[in-house]
């Protein structure tokens, strides 16, 4: 009988050889350093909520409540709201972008929303709109949050 060789170099499941290094020159990036914002990448809170203003008004001034609808419309005003707010900062930024819209039936109720964060409040910032007709409310919150 006749013993199969095994191989001594650990292969992935489609047989790829572990032990081989990248092709080409390894990138290394140096450190920035940067801790805090420049003045001009400061997030910009008044232009943030003027996106979400526009946005509510694009697509609420009309609108009658119904819980199938305003399902799909929330996610729709969030993914655009999001997009907007990024190209307004531009590529080269070190902000992280949370966007939180809420839409529910206006039938005389009283409605808080509230949200509490840990941040460092010289940095980090947040824009917030609310809108309300005979049929819904939304409210809307864009966080702004720095990272090193």
């Amino acid at each position: 009988m006749r013993r199969a060789q095994h191989d001594t170099v650990p292969r992935l499941a489609t047989g790829t050889d572990l032990t081989q290094e990248p092709k080409g020159p390894q990138i290394v990036y140096e450190n920035t350093f940067q801790l805090s914002p420049k003045d001009s990448q400061k997030f910009p809170t008044k232009k943030a909520e003027d996106i979400i203003k526009n946005t509510f008004l694009t697509h609420l001034l009309d609108s009658k409540y119904s819980s199938d609808n305003c399902k799909n419309l929330t996610a729709q005003i969030t993914e655009t709201v999001k997009t907007q707010v990024k190209a307004e900062l531009g590529s080269n930024n070190r902000y992280k972008v949370v966007v939180l819209v809420i839409i529910g039936s206006n039938q005389g109720q009283g409605a808080r929303v509230a949200s509490r964060c840990l941040w460092y409040p010289q940095y980090d910032r947040f824009a917030q709109y609310e809108y309300h007709n005979e049929s819904l409310f939304a409210v809307g919150i864009v966080y702004g949050v720095y990272y090193e």
